[in-house]
């Protein structure tokens, strides 16, 4: 296996790989191929996809305001599971981040999704139940239930 950073050239594989697994919540503006090179030009050395034999089986999505990180659209292939490969894209993930000095890191799953929820809790993420998740849409977004 081998990870490397995601680059806008991996868009359609990664999007297939998006619709692929249930529980992912994805947009047709955030998630486009526009909306995710903003992403990426944003963040380009925080994002990365796992291959094995040139296809990409993993990709996680991390941004930072400069003090700290958020998590977006972490996925593995489902016929890949259970192989180390999502951890090992939150491990490089993470080590990104501490080396350009960021110290925390959070993320948004939804509440129904127990194999999600159940991975972030094994890997040390909490939940934070004294917090209230507020947004609001600058534009009418389509949701695109996977």
């Amino acid at each position: 296996m081998n990870i490397r950073p995601m680059t806008i050239e991996d868009y359609e594989a990664v999007y297939k790989l998006w619709m692929s697994c249930a529980g992912m919540g994805l947009n047709n503006l955030d998630d486009s191929k526009e909306g995710i090179e903003i992403f990426l030009n944003r963040n380009p050395d925080t994002c990365f996809v796992a291959e094995i034999e040139n296809t990409i089986v993993g990709v996680i999505l991390v941004g930072n305001d400069g003090r700290r990180a958020y998590i977006y659209h972490t996925a593995v292939n489902p016929q890949y599971r259970k192989q180390g490969i999502a951890k090992k894209l939150v491990d490089t993930a993470i080590n990104a981040l501490q080396m350009i000095g960021i110290n925390k890191v959070a993320l948004v799953v939804f509440e129904k999704n127990n194999v999600g929820n159940a991975f972030w809790e094994k890997m040390g993420f909490n939940v934070r139940s004294d917090l209230t998740y507020r947004n609001k849409s600058l534009a009418e977004i389509v949701r695109i239930d996977t």
